[in-house]
């Protein structure tokens, strides 16, 4: 059972005057992969919060794996990359870049997304976009890689080479 945080990034989600239908999203689909969602929350999109956040559940709280929603575009206000970039130890850009590619097939507009993935001690930090329809697309084409990467980061996996 992997430990996930789900942070949902919007300022009008954080006031109350909309619903976090993508955090719903995201809860349902970590169960398939034996994902147990033990932090959730809802803050603005604040560069300074969002790295608190991001620490805390990574250096104390012990999580797995920590999955973001929204902030990912080009707005002022969009910085869940940047606050992602500040704190990890490393980057993992096979997956935004999947993500990317695969929605490059649904719309164009996908190329405007800055999700990043990267790695804080052993979580890894995935930024997913903030609409329901595109948080179950992107998160369907890493689903499957998640739990060997999960393994791995977790030590569970000694060696990757197939035989």
């Amino acid at each position: 059972m992997y430990r996930v945080g789900v942070l949902t990034l919007s300022d009008r989600g954080f006031r109350g005057e909309r619903e976090d239908l993508s955090g719903k999203v995201i809860k349902e689909m970590v169960k398939g992969i034996q994902g147990q969602v033990v932090c959730y929350e809802v803050i603005p999109d604040d560069l300074n919060l969002i790295k608190e956040k991001l620490i805390q559940w990574s250096d104390e709280d012990k999580l797995n794996l920590i999955l973001t929603t929204g902030g990912t575009g080009l707005s002022p206000r969009d910085v869940t990359p940047n606050a992602t970039l500040e704190v990890i130890d490393y980057e993992v850009p096979g997956i935004g870049e999947a993500m990317r590619r695969e929605s490059m097939k649904k719309t164009p507009k996908a190329i405007l997304s800055r999700a990043v993935a990267g790695v804080r001690g052993q979580t890894l930090i995935i930024n997913l976009p903030g609409s329901p329809k595109a948080v179950r697309e992107c998160f369907g084409v890493i689903i499957e890689a998640l739990p060997h990467g999960l393994d791995v980061l977790m030590g569970q996996v000694e060696d990757c080479a197939e035989k």
